[in-house]
């Protein structure tokens, strides 16, 4: 579980993510972003490039942002310690989710990122999140565009995400609420891999339906992707499961 003191910077506890950006000026410009804002967590997924004299020249003032840039290799690696995951796209699909626009979505981020780390996924340049990425997230943020152009920039997109996360602080109703200590990814990834096993044990899940099993779980990470689950919820769930695990044991050990 992640449980942060409430006392920290909230600013501390927000991740910015980068999934395998190819031009080093928008990595560069994506760090000098954030620290307008007063944010300095700069993550890269496997980018093409990390620091060079382009990099350097439009991180302008955020040189120590974009030096302390995590590099990882895969996306897993890099959302497993955070409790809520939150992705920024335009393009909108079944598959993909729920979106909320970036002010109201950066409203409830705030509220869990004050005892909560939080990461903020952007897609390529030019391809944007692919959706098994999507589907590591809660909800979506989108920015309303104009449809003669809607795509906008990685770093101009940072800026905005950023910009709306920082103000959420002063525009929020209610400030003094926040989400208490929530577990982290790698936790909820044991929980839904152990509710699909038990899914299956209830025959909940008829065999050879594999892609009904996997929309379930989608579904599953979207729901509790949007508000995370604390240590206790978190147990209840894996002692439901016992529970069935062992009644159904029971009843196949009874001789007929």
């Amino acid at each position: 579980m992640v449980l942060l003191d409430e006392m920290k910077d909230w600013k501390d506890n927000v991740h910015f993510i980068l999934v395998e950006p190819k031009e080093p000026g928008n990595i560069g410009a994506a760090a000098r972003a954030i620290k307008n804002m007063g944010f300095k967590n700069l993550s890269l997924v496997h980018p093409s490039y990390v620091i060079t004299d382009e990099a350097l020249r439009f991180a302008h003032g955020a040189a120590d942002v974009l030096e302390s840039a995590v590099v990882f290799n895969s996306l897993k690696d890099s959302v497993r310690d955070k409790s809520i995951i939150i992705g920024t796209s335009r393009r909108k699909g079944r598959r993909r989710g729920v979106f909320v626009p970036a002010e109201p979505g950066a409203q409830r981020l705030f509220q869990i990122a004050r005892s909560n780390r939080t990461g903020i996924l952007f897609g390529r340049e030019d391809r944007g999140l692919f959706n098994e990425e999507v589907e590591e997230c809660g909800f979506l943020m989108t920015i309303p565009s104009s449809k003669k152009q809607p795509s906008l920039n990685l770093a101009h997109a940072v800026l905005i995400i950023a910009y709306e996360l920082s103000k959420a602080e002063y525009t929020t109703a209610d400030s003094t609420l926040f989400f208490p200590g929530l577990v982290d990814n790698e936790e909820l990834s044991a929980l839904y891999e152990r509710i699909e096993k038990t899914l299956k044990l209830l025959e909940y899940i008829p065999h050879g339906r594999k892609n009904l099993s996997g929309k379930i779980i989608q579904n599953l990470k979207h729901l509790v992707g949007r508000s995370g689950l604390t240590d206790w919820e978190m147990k209840m769930f894996h002692g439901i499961c016992s529970q069935i695990e062992q009644k159904i044991t029971l009843r196949k050990d009874q001789p007929e």
